[in-house]
């Protein structure tokens, strides 16, 4: 089983930018440290609920910083870039790199970021499809032409071109739309799984992926599949609630507020005064704590993941710090998933520092 490290970079108030993206470097550097394979970056916009508007610059960053983990965006939204640039930063970032990315694409689900870049939610499939068919074509071949419904291109390269060939792996999440699931079950890349759908949901998507990409012609398997939950360890179960219950409400509200906007966002505006005024409640803890997330001690995430292991998954994602999750804790949790949990599925891992 491979361990994965992932963040989507929340931004609480009364906390500085800066302090987040230092403390985002310092957990994605331990994370090398302990053993993780590969470092994960979500992209939103204009919202508290994610600063990875550009989350391959910040990927740069610690990629100078460490030497063996890989890095992963989970996702980038083709539909809001421009494929030459897309293509042009990817191919940069795998050469700085020393190829270490892995790239995992997704239409994304918030209205007010496509109108704040000025495209239709409408065309979004469309777009979706056509950015990263263009992007791939960039990326695998020289004198690169295309001519589509949004795009033309005529004799483009790639320069400088991606060290991974023929391209960085390539991942497409899906997780309602049946268009969406048929486009990635064609392209011959796997899925990859997120941490907003319960598990339950989360596998049988993946079950009806395998399914639909074996009869596209492009049989694959949940050994392929990098699968996300929101994660935190802790000595005893109710610690772990006690930790995590504030963050995770967070995590949930923010989600809810910014799907009320269709343009505009919450960015300056106060949580507080939103939980005052909502008509509806959002995803509670107890839904979360119980389908969604793994909280516990280590046994119980142990035998959690081991569920996953035994369906057939080797990619297990860990969100440590969602929400108005503290540093210290994320840290803590880390260590303690390191020292308790990664040994019953990788006898070899990294050692745990004093």
């Amino acid at each position: 089983m491979k361990f994965m490290w992932y963040s989507h970079l929340p931004w609480p108030e009364g906390r500085e930018p800066g302090q987040i993206f230092g403390e985002i470097t310092e957990q994605v550097q331990y994370a090398e440290e302990l053993g993780f394979s590969s470092a994960w970056f979500a992209e939103h916009h204009f919202s508290r609920y994610g600063l990875g508007s550009s989350q391959l610059i910040l990927a740069a960053k610690i990629a100078a910083l460490t030497r063996r983990i890989r890095f992963g965006t989970a996702v980038l939204v083709p539909p809001l870039h421009s494929p030459i640039r897309l293509a042009e930063d990817i191919a940069m970032f795998d050469q700085i790199s020393g190829g270490r990315l892995d790239i995992g694409f997704g239409r994304g689900s918030a209205t007010y970021e496509y109108a704040g870049h000025n495209i239709s939610r409408d065309e979004s499939q469309d777009r979706f499809q056509e950015t990263i068919n263009i992007v791939t074509g960039l990326l695998t071949t020289p004198d690169f032409s295309h001519h589509g419904k949004f795009f033309d291109l005529n004799h483009v390269n790639l320069v400088p071109p991606p060290v991974q060939r023929p391209h960085p792996p390539i991942y497409i999440a899906a997780t309602r739309t049946p268009a969406t699931l048929k486009f990635v079950a064609n392209s011959g890349h796997p899925i990859i799984v997120g941490v907003v759908l319960d598990t339950t949901a989360a596998l049988d998507l993946c079950h009806r992926f395998v399914k639909a990409a074996g009869e596209a012609g492009h049989p694959t398997s949940l050994a392929r599949i990098p699968f996300f939950r929101y994660l935190h360890v802790a000595e005893s179960a109710e610690q772990a609630r006690q930790d995590t219950r504030e963050a995770m409400e967070w995590t949930q509200d923010m989600g809810q507020w910014r799907g009320t906007f269709t343009s505009g966002s919450e960015a300056y505006q106060k949580l507080a005064d939103y939980r005052k005024t909502r008509t509806t409640p959002a995803t509670s803890y107890e839904h979360v704590d119980e389908h969604r997330a793994f909280f516990g001690t280590p046994d119980d995430i142990v035998s959690r993941i081991q569920a996953l292991q035994d369906e057939g998954f080797e990619s297990f994602g860990c969100n440590f710090g969602f929400g108005s999750m503290p540093h210290e804790k994320i840290m803590r949790s880390m260590e303690l998933f390191a020292r308790e949990v990664m040994p019953k599925f990788q006898p070899a891992a990294a050692s745990v520092p004093a």
